[in-house]
């Protein structure tokens, strides 16, 4: 049962890194945070596509890692 739940923490920890570490940065630096709220507020919604199915995959990705080392602590 312990084998299982590192195993899974492991798989999971390497997924969350993968889909962070793919997603694009949110602002263009000096620019992104003169002109950025305009965006924010009145278009770029990205609700389809790649960028939503990364943000899906770290969500899912950090529930899985929490609740494996919740459970992985419980055990010990």
């Amino acid at each position: 049962m312990r084998i299982f739940f590192m195993v899974l923490l492991t798989v999971s920890s390497l997924i969350l890194i993968a889909s962070i570490l793919l997603q694009s940065g949110k602002s263009a630096g000096l620019s992104g945070a003169i002109g950025g709220g305009a965006e924010q507020l009145f278009g770029k919604k990205k609700s389809k596509g790649y960028e939503a199915m990364l943000g899906k995959v770290s969500t899912g990705g950090a529930i899985v890692f929490i609740i494996c080392s919740l459970v992985l602590v419980a055990i010990e």
